[in-house]
């Protein structure tokens, strides 16, 4: 994993493209974040791992479409917004803009 950083912020690689398969989830640690890396029809996106509702892990949750199911308390997130779209979720959980380059996942914080 690197780290490089700009005026726009701190770039971070997560992981490589083919770590994520289509239609599943990957939680990754990236300093002092914990994220889920999600590949939704080979688009990606990035969330906070940590359900904003209780202790559930978004990537350990069920992927359709782009909507993740907390393995916690079955609440519901859009990946791509981080919006909750079922409770008990009702604050949405934060979503990074993710880069793919070089066969890699970046975002930047």
């Amino acid at each position: 994993m690197s780290e490089t950083s700009s005026p726009a912020g701190t770039r971070l690689e997560l992981c490589a493209i083919d770590d994520v398969a289509p239609g599943s989830a990957l939680k990754v640690e990236a300093g002092d974040l914990t994220l889920a890396v999600f590949n939704v029809d080979g688009t990606f996106y990035v969330t906070d791992d940590q359900c904003t509702h209780g202790p559930g892990s978004l990537s350990e949750g069920f992927l359709d479409d782009c909507v993740i199911e907390c393995d916690f308390h079955q609440g519901q997130f859009d990946v791509r917004t981080g919006e909750p779209v079922l409770a008990p979720c009702t604050v949405p959980v934060r979503t990074y803009p993710v880069t793919l380059e070089n066969e890699k996942v970046y975002i930047t914080v």
